[in-house]
């Protein structure tokens, strides 16, 4: 007779081919994508998301940059939260910031909307709508995402990864090509998405250029600050660092952009005007924001809305996680086994 543990297993399993298909191919995206199967998803977000910041507002930033981080490469499909192969996107370069805990709330989030709902959300939506709720909940403004994404089987390659703009080092031009390459062509958007840094933090390594230069009292204050704590976090908003507000733009007014790419949008013909109105008008930067952060969730995946709904855990692709499964029922059973024969 089989053990309970083998009998949860092929439960697990079973429940996996008899609910909607693991691999699939989805066209059709929207809003209101989630309106019938789970209705109460919004608010499942909401509160999770309120109850993390509450305990550390830090992990409003993460969220932004894992929806940055994800959907940039090749479209919105929750690759970056992959973490169980030596492939995992995290490992590269471009990510080594990324925050775990923010990817653990992904997680979490995802086992409390399955318990309510079934599997019928992807990792990839619980991004999406975990992100804007932070945003939301920092001060910021709401916007439209496109819903329906399926979960990636796989981690996005490297060239993929490495197509992720460098925020502290690369020149406007560079990131105005680099974006258009991802359909935010408009250096509004290009803008826009940097006012992501009113929330954002980072380590002196990140902005070492900045900081090691000498010839304006900012650029001094990083230096000293840095050579104190090496591992310490910088604000990157100056003047309002834990509110989604223009605090940033006015910071860059004042030469206070921690990145040489912050200073970088003051001081371009073409930026520096759009930088002047966020600063001046808040309602203008958010409007903006929104806009562009809906088309950063709706650039195109290279293959189409492929994938699967992540059943067992967003860390995970279904076939390793019953791969997991597998491996521990077997340990159990000759655990048992042995038990018996004793």
């Amino acid at each position: 007779m089989a053990s309970s543990s083998s009998m949860l297993a092929v439960l697990a399993t079973l429940a996996l081919l008899l609910s909607p298909a693991a691999s699939a191919l989805s066209s059709t995206l929207s809003p209101d994508f989630h309106a019938e199967t789970c209705p109460q998803l919004d608010g499942i977000v909401r509160a999770a998301v309120q109850a993390a910041l509450t305990s550390e507002i830090a992990i409003a930033a993460g969220l932004v940059r894992i929806y940055f981080h994800d959907c940039f490469p090749q479209g919105c499909d929750a690759s970056i939260l992959l973490n169980s192969t030596s492939a995992r996107e995290t490992a590269l370069g471009p990510n080594l910031s990324i925050q775990p805990r923010a990817m653990q709330l992904v997680e979490s989030i995802r086992s409390t909307a399955h318990a309510a709902c079934g599997p019928v959300v992807s990792c990839a939506d619980i991004t999406l709508l975990a992100t804007r709720a932070a945003v939301v909940a920092s001060g910021g403004p709401t916007f439209p995402v496109p819903l329906g994404n399926l979960d990636s089987p796989a981690p996005a390659s490297q060239d993929k990864v490495f197509d992720l703009p460098s925020p502290a080092t690369a020149s406007v031009a560079a990131l105005v090509q680099s974006f258009g390459t991802r359909g935010l062509g408009d250096v509004a958007d290009l803008v826009a998405l940097s006012g992501a840094h009113t929330i954002g933090r980072s380590q002196c390594g990140s902005f070492s250029d900045r900081s090691q230069r000498a010839d304006d009292t900012f650029s001094r204050k990083l230096a000293a600050n840095c050579s104190k704590n090496p591992d310490r976090l910088q604000n990157l908003d100056v003047i309002t660092p834990d509110l989604f507000d223009n605090g940033y733009y006015k910071a860059l007014g004042f030469n206070q952009g921690v990145f040489t790419s912050d200073m970088a949008l003051v001081k371009n013909k073409t930026t520096a005007p759009i930088v002047k109105q966020f600063a001046a008008s808040k309602d203008a930067f958010f409007a903006q924001f929104a806009k562009s952060m809906t088309k950063l969730a709706s650039v195109p995946k290279p293959a189409g809305n492929v994938g699967e709904i992540r059943r067992f855990s967003c860390l995970r692709t279904n076939a390793q996680s019953i791969v997991l499964i597998d491996t521990a029922v077997d340990a159990v059973d000759e655990e048992e086994g042995f038990a018996a024969s004793a």
